[in-house]
């Protein structure tokens, strides 16, 4: 047993390095998967029979361990450093951590296969992206779960009630704009069920949702103070996270572009001779050429020089540790910067508040909206005009005080 644990730490630490983990966190990680190991074989326990519970007992046992060792609880994040050294060593082992789920019943087959096959289709038959996919799927998961644990095991007797009691479930702690947008992926489920000869009535039409009246909501966006404020915020760090995040601002300021649009920005995008950016509009598998402005420029050569990790991976904007791979969303980051610059935007604020700031902008600079549509990277001029709502205040500053005056016939 001990030749084999030493077998395993030597490969973790081999794995961690090539994926150019710092020689700290290597160290730390593996420190954590050998205590593990040992936590283990003192109880007889295969590491090809841990499941993702006793991962969870054992970090609880090391918690009780540090508060004996040190007479003090460890820091509420403490368990973060060992849960992810001993993940990395469980994905060594077995492929993939956490396991995929196994069916342990006769329903659990039927609901795996189920979404088998609509996951199948929604990729094969309709060529939905990955996260239309992936929203579709948690709900269809999430229904056909919650059908199992009501006795509804075959979906043979499923009704009407068994859908409104579903979406009873579902609405407590969610938007009306939420409600609206599980009760399409309900629908999308339904009918597959029904194509598919699960069910035996075409039950979709029975899924009500709320109503959305056209513009009804008013989306947050930013004034030119408040993004300058957070532009001279981000540009203070200079820290490599600093210097990333301060170009990814610039790309969000000047252009307006998504969050998926900046995550997929590849080396090979930016044309530094030509001056140009290419921007891949995944949302609408549209594509723009934009001029490269030199703000974005500047901060994005300065990161690529001075903060951007070695790494293999072609995305201009990566994490920070690693493993250095392409960063997965930038709300978090949006919102830390908004609010260490003091920035404190009603409703919300994600990246796309600084969409709509430009798109404002640009309107109350007389840029057709045409125009507008095809930098923001629309497919039609519809999808710009719920942006004319936030010029509203334009409208304010020229009316008229008619108060007193006389009417002339």
């Amino acid at each position: 047993m001990s030749d084999n644990r030493n077998e395993l730490i030597a490969a973790l630490s081999s794995s961690l390095i090539s994926q150019r983990y710092s020689p700290v966190a290597a160290r730390n990680y593996c420190t954590y998967a050998s205590r593990f190991l040992d936590y283990l074989a003192q109880r007889g326990i295969p590491i090809a029979n841990v499941t993702d519970e006793l991962v969870e007992h054992y970090l609880r046992h090391a918690i009780m361990l540090f508060e004996k060792q040190r007479g003090r609880p460890p820091s509420v994040r403490w368990h973060e450093v060992p849960r992810s050294g001993i993940h990395a060593l469980l994905r060594l082992v077995h492929g993939q951590w956490p396991p995929s789920i196994k069916p342990t019943c006769a329903a659990d087959e039927i609901r795996f296969s189920i979404c088998a096959e609509y996951e199948s289709w929604l990729r094969e038959e309709r060529g939905l992206a990955h996260a239309s996919i992936a929203a579709l799927m948690w709900e269809a998961r999430s229904f056909l779960a919650w059908q199992i644990d009501h006795g509804n095991d075959d979906l043979a007797g499923l009704n009407v009630a068994d859908i409104d009691h579903y979406m009873d479930f579902r609405a407590p702690k969610l938007t009306r704009c939420s409600m609206k947008s599980v009760a399409e992926r309900l629908r999308a489920l339904l009918r597959h069920l029904y194509i598919t000869g699960r069910v035996m009535t075409d039950m979709s039409g029975h899924v009500l949702a709320p109503t959305l009246y056209a513009y009804e909501g008013v989306p947050s966006a930013l004034n030119r103070s408040q993004i300058i404020a957070v532009l001279e915020s981000a540009e203070q760090d200079t820290s490599s996270a600093g210097m990333r995040d301060y170009a990814i601002l610039q790309f969000l300021a000047v252009y307006g572009l998504r969050s998926g649009e900046i995550r997929h920005l590849r080396i090979e995008d930016i044309d530094w001779r030509r001056e140009a950016i290419h921007v891949r509009h995944h949302k609408t598998r549209a594509s723009t050429l934009l001029p490269l402005l030199e703000p974005v420029g500047e901060a994005v050569l300065a990161y690529l020089r001075s903060g951007r990790p070695e790494t293999d991976a072609r995305e201009i904007f990566v994490r920070t540790r690693a493993p250095y791979r392409k960063l997965d969303k930038l709300y978090s980051m949006v919102r830390r910067r908004l609010r260490e610059a003091g920035v404190q935007p009603r409703g919300k604020c994600g990246p796309h508040i600084f969409r709509h700031a430009r798109a404002v902008e640009m309107l109350r600079n007389a840029v057709p909206q045409k125009v507008i549509g095809d930098l923001l990277g629309h497919r039609s001029t519809g999808s710009t005009a719920p942006y004319l709502k936030l010029a509203t205040e334009d409208l304010r500053a020229i009316a008229f005080d008619v108060s007193g005056m006389e009417l002339v016939a």
